[in-house]
């Protein structure tokens, strides 16, 4: 199986502040498009590997559709990163292999230390990840004492063992208001567009670090107006790592697992929808009937109009998944005292999730939108 070369994503570096930090380029791997007949073997090794390791395969919304489909044949999950985690961590297999990014293997690893947990490509990260590094990030925490430490789900184990919580998309605007009503100022890292709307939610003080999602940033909001005046009957799904202007003309705004169950419960034959278009699998699935259109990423003269697709999710394949089952390759290790520590910050935002015990949906009622984030999905 041939792999491509390196594929370099060029995209805007934000204006920065100091202490804060943001990467300028992207690069991955990807794995050369497989014949139909190498699928069906590629799956009946996969399948076969699997048995054999004690695994399971776990993966998220945005990797290709063949793994997605993979990991719900042979009784793993396809989730948000979180879920992936805690589906890893509740089930009996040895080994966990995840198809993602990196962070999301080290999550699954600092939940489930006594497992193997594999990944198809190492390299596979994220941009918001590479985006706040862990000395620049500790730097920068130290310099402001005073403020409790909030951070993404998108970081590394080793950010999330210098948090005092860790949150996810669905319910960052709960626990901030939480921290607000207590009278906290709140430091948040690493997406300024999900802190940012966090912040003009509940009002709260919060000093933010300057990272963006490489896919998310790219959602323009004038080619959106465009798209919706040629389908009026569309509504607008969008996730909150998206600009503002973007956001503000949302129907529905939540995180992947929501967006999903907007997309079917949501009266509407139409959905345009600003998040990685990997979600779109999951969603024709879940919504049968109902037709799913890309967010724009650029205008008319752009050679690819919508190009919302995450160059390191798509490092993850069919050959390289058979690959690390066969070799036990690519292994993910976080330091035993980095995941103790890390694991805190999961197990507050868990326990403050298990205390609120709501299980409120998205709908196309905006100013409902705190009731939006009472899950517990990450992006």
């Amino acid at each position: 199986m041939q792999i491509q070369p390196i594929k370099t994503v060029e995209f805007e570096r934000p204006a920065m502040q100091a202490g804060t930090s943001c990467t300028a380029h992207a690069w991955a791997r990807t794995p050369a498009t497989s014949s139909p007949e190498e699928k069906i073997a590629l799956k009946e090794r996969i399948k076969r590997l699997l048995k054999e390791r004690e695994a399971v395969l776990v993966a998220h919304y945005y990797v290709d559709s063949d793994l997605q489909d993979l990991a719900e044949e042979t009784g793993g999950c396809v989730s948000d990163s979180l879920e992936m985690a805690r589906f890893g961590r509740d089930h009996p297999a040895k080994t966990l292999v995840v198809a993602g990014v990196k962070f999301m293997g080290e999550t699954a690893k600092i939940l489930s230390p006594e497992k193997t947990i594999l990944m198809p490509d190492l390299d596979a990260t994220c941009s918001l990840d590479l985006g706040c590094p862990t000395d620049e990030f500790s730097a920068f925490c130290d310099a402001h004492p005073d403020r409790v430490v909030v951070v993404y789900a998108n970081t590394s184990a080793a950010v999330k063992a210098r948090a005092d919580w860790m949150v996810t998309s669905s319910i960052g605007l709960k626990i901030v208001a939480h921290l607000h009503a207590q009278g906290k100022k709140i430091l948040w890292a690493p997406d300024k567009h999900l802190g940012g709307y966090i912040q003009k939610q509940t009002g709260a003080d919060m000093l933010l670090w300057q990272g963006s999602c490489l896919v998310h940033d790219e959602f323009k909001a004038v080619e959106l107006e465009l798209l919706k005046k040629e389908h009026p009957l569309a509504k607008v799904l969008v996730h909150p790592e998206s600009p503002a202007s973007v956001v503000a003309l949302a129907d529905a705004i939540g995180s992947t697992s929501q967006l999903i169950h907007a997309a079917q419960t949501m009266d509407a034959p139409e959905f345009i929808v600003a998040t990685d278009n990997g979600i779109l699998h999951k969603m024709k699935a879940a919504a049968p009937g109902k037709i799913f259109i890309d967010a724009p990423t650029a205008g008319n003269s752009a050679t690819c109009k919508s190009c919302a697709h995450c160059p390191w999710m798509a490092m993850n394949g069919l050959q390289n998944l058979a690959d690390v089952l066969e070799s036990g390759r690519n292994e993910i290790h976080v330091d035993p005292e980095i995941g103790r520590k890390a694991t805190v910050c999961i197990d507050r935002m868990l326990d403050f999730a298990a205390a609120e015990k709501a299980n409120v949906r998205p709908s196309s009622d905006l100013a409902k939108e705190q009731q939006l984030f009472s899950g517990i999905g990450p992006a």
